[in-house]
């Protein structure tokens, strides 16, 4: 059985998968490029089902991410996390946002208005900063850990995370879509001098992270047509 899709973890501490340009080899072996399965019914409610939850969450936290998908970590599953503390050194700009685990998520409802946002991530180390688009709001349904159905809308920098996560779970990064792209140095002395737009309205120019995905599909749904 592939290891990528089950619940089983090593012992020891979770690596981070690194993404691959598109221009590479090893996209066809790597998680992040690979259809997540959803949790099923049966994985709900479980220790091992916890113990991912928890080491995720370990993960992101000790990079100092603000959110992480299980894909990141290996792992094709649709599982993701969110979490900006107020002193997070990577995004404290845009204040906190309290966790939040999201399984087998569907986004059910957007906002018109779409907000551009300069990305970084765990899964693209050293790699620069790209600007792209994400809706203002979200409204999603999901399932928690014990398996019960959640609703819910994320708006600010909330809704940024999730779409980024989200994006993860259709596969791949903000570097597959963004066509602006500055290192974290330049990117930060362009905000300062008030150079760059940072979390504006965004023009229709701007690529849509999340570009491809049908609103009210499941991950299985959207992966079919790929």
């Amino acid at each position: 059985m592939d290891q990528s899709l089950t619940l089983a973890l090593p012992k020891n501490d979770l690596a981070v998968v690194q993404q691959i340009p598109a221009d590479q080899k090893g996209r066809e072996a790597n998680p992040l490029y690979l259809p997540p399965r959803s949790i099923r019914a049966t994985e709900f409610n479980s220790p091992e089902l916890q113990e991912l939850i928890d080491r995720m969450y370990r993960t992101m936290v000790q990079k100092s991410g603000v959110g992480i998908a299980a894909n990141q970590i290996g792992k094709r599953l649709q599982v993701f996390i969110i979490e900006a503390q107020s002193d997070n050194p990577r995004y404290k700009v845009l204040g906190a946002v309290p966790k939040q685990v999201f399984i087998n998520p569907i986004i059910t409802k957007v906002s018109s208005q779409k907000k551009n946002f300069w990305h970084g991530c765990l899964s693209a180390e050293g790699a620069n900063r790209g600007n792209v688009a994400t809706y203002e709001w979200i409204e999603y349904q999901c399932q928690n850990e014990k398996g019960a159905l959640i609703k819910g809308r994320l708006e600010g920098f909330a809704s940024v995370i999730f779409q980024h996560e989200f994006r993860h779970l259709m596969n791949g990064t903000y570097l597959d879509v963004a066509k602006q792209c500055l290192s974290k140095e330049a990117l930060d002395l362009a905000i300062e001098r008030n150079e760059t737009p940072f979390f504006d309205t965004a023009p229709d120019t701007l690529p849509l992270l999340i570009q491809g995905y049908s609103i009210g599909d499941t991950l299985e749904q959207y992966h079919a047509t790929k």
